[in-house]
This record gives structure tokens, sequence and C-alpha cells, in this order.
């Protein structure tokens, strides 16, 4: 144990954090961040003007890779979910979305999920990526981009894309990212991602859930489904990043994959990490007030529960310092 421990502190200590002069753009100091379903299951379907006002970021799942360009993503109100709606066109999720980012929500693309990957192996595939996102992100109005790629990651090629969309978007340009909690242990693709943007990046909501056993930054090992399992995991990225820069991703239901907690576990992580209290076995060295917040999949299983995980969440987060 105490070699793995070197070795997780030898791997955050080789990144420096970014300076905290950079400040995050367009998030509230805490805030709950929830995926947007543009496809039907047995979640409840909704448009975005029925999400609850819980959510202050809100990432539409997903944006799709186009068979006819490598690299290209295209991105419309999926047929079966308009159908399910009762007709609801993309005129109407553009307007949706203004709506809502008129009373201060963010949006974000979404790009991959456990079915999806975009290939940016080349140049070429990078240059229809920047093209293809840029122009989606104007049309829709939406305020930048999530990474979820879960089926390989080239760290070169995703760096520049990212690079070229901030260059095109401006200083307002939001960049979330939600790798598993394999990739940001020490030599993970997301680690070194991170790293490369720091500088631009808006928050990193790892998945703590579908994930088996991890090691934390204390060097012990911690099974999903728990307070530790959580915060010693975040003490690794909080070692890279500010703290507004990371915030917690858990699964809305039990069913469906693994690492489920009841939202009272997730509020005591993030009271753990953010003031030292109600942690398990792990407490962190010193408090991180300005722990960004909570990311869940998804909005449309928790509308399915009657907000079960977001309402008392949503308070959590609004108490804290």
């Amino acid at each position: 144990m105490a070699a793995l421990a070197a070795a997780v502190l030898a791997a955050a200590l080789a990144f420096a954090p970014a300076s905290s002069a950079t400040t995050r753009q367009a998030l509230p100091k805490h805030q709950l961040t929830g995926y947007w379903q543009n496809f039907v299951n047995n979640a409840k379907p909704l448009k975005i003007s029925d999400i609850s006002p819980n959510y202050d970021v809100i990432a539409l799942a997903f944006g799709n890779a186009d068979s006819a360009r490598p690299g290209a993503v295209t991105f419309n109100v999926d047929p079966e979910l308009s159908t399910a709606l009762g007709g609801y066109t993309d005129e109407q999720l553009k307007s949706d979305i203004a709506a809502k980012r008129a009373e201060g929500k963010t949006f974000v693309l979404s790009i991959g999920g456990e079915k999806g990957n975009v290939d940016l192996g080349s140049e070429a595939n990078v240059a229809n990526f920047v093209d293809s996102v840029g122009k989606i992100l104007t049309d829709y109005g939406i305020n930048g981009f999530d990474i979820d790629l879960e089926h390989g990651l080239n760290v070169p090629n995703t760096t520049s894309a990212i690079r070229q969309l901030r260059e095109r978007v401006g200083d307002d340009f939001v960049l979330t990212v939600a790798p598993q909690t394999l990739d940001v242990q020490p030599g993970g693709s997301y680690l070194q991602l991170v790293d490369n943007v720091k500088d631009i990046l808006t928050v990193v909501h790892t998945q703590y859930y579908n994930s088996g056993s991890m090691s934390g930054c204390d060097g012990q090992v911690y099974s999903q489904g728990s307070v530790d399992f959580i915060t010693a995991q975040a003490c690794s990225l909080l070692k890279v990043l500010r703290p507004d820069q990371v915030s917690l991703g858990l699964p809305r239901r039990p069913r469906g994959g693994s690492g489920y907690v009841d939202p009272s576990i997730v509020n005591n992580a993030l009271s753990c990490l953010a003031a030292a209290t109600d942690c398990g076995q792990y407490t962190p060295d010193q408090p991180h007030p300005e722990i960004s917040g909570v990311m869940t999949w998804s909005i449309n299983w928790d509308a399915s529960s009657g907000n079960a995980f977001s309402d008392p969440v949503r308070t959590h987060l609004d108490s804290l310092p």
C-alpha cells in the first residue's frame, strides 16, 4: 500500500494546479449538473422546458457521430423522443434552450456516452469535429460541450479540438469532462487531457459508478457505493485542479449499473470535501469549501421519481459555504 500511495502522490504532484486567478464561466458557486436524454427508454421523456429548476447545467445527451464525415458530430431532436412528446421539434428545442439560458441555466452538448464514439484519430477528423460542433453550438445556442468518450481517447487530438473550439466560441466557452474512475487514476488518459486543458476547463465530474473498487489518494482501496469511495478519489483531482473544477458524478437510480448511493451519501461526501464533516474513514487534509458540485445521470430518471435525487442535493448544495 505504501508503494501505491507514493505512486498516486507522485502522479498528482507531476501536475501543477491551474492559476487561482483563472475563473470558471457561467456557473454558480455550487452547481447541479444533469444529463437530458435525447432518446427514449423507461425514464420519463422531457422537453427542455419541463426540466426541474434544481439543475444549473444541462448536458444534452448526446451528439452523434456522423457516418458520412469521420470526426463530425450531428445533433437534432430524436424522432422517437419527438413522438413520445407529442411532436417536439428542433425549433421548439432551440426556443426552450434560449428560455432556460435567460433564467441563468448553462447548456453543454455531450459527446460520447456508453454507446457513442467520435473518431478524432487524424487532423482531418479534428477539423470535421470542430466545424460540426461549432455549428451546433451556434445553431442551438449552447454554451459549450461535455466530453464523455468512453471507448478510447486520443489525448493530443482531443486537446487540439478543445482549444480550437475555445478560440471559436470565446471567453464564455464552457468545457465539462465526464471521465470514468479508471481514466483519472495515475496515468489515465483523462488525467492527461485535464492537465492539457485545465486553464480553460470548467469542471470535471468523474463518474463514481459502474467502476468496481479503486485506490484513493490515501493509498487505500475503497469499494464503490460509499462516502470514502467518492471523497478519497476526488482528493486526487483536488491535487491537480482548483476545487471549483471538481464535481461528483453519481447515478440517479440503483438499476442499470452499480455504484448507486442514496442522496444522503452524496450530501455527506459534499460536506466531507467542503468542510471535513460527515466523512467516513477518509478525511481530507483540509476542507475545500469551493468544491464545485454534483452531476447525475439523468435528469429524466430523476423526474421519473419526482425529483427524489435533485431536491435534497439541491438543498444541500445551497447550504454549503
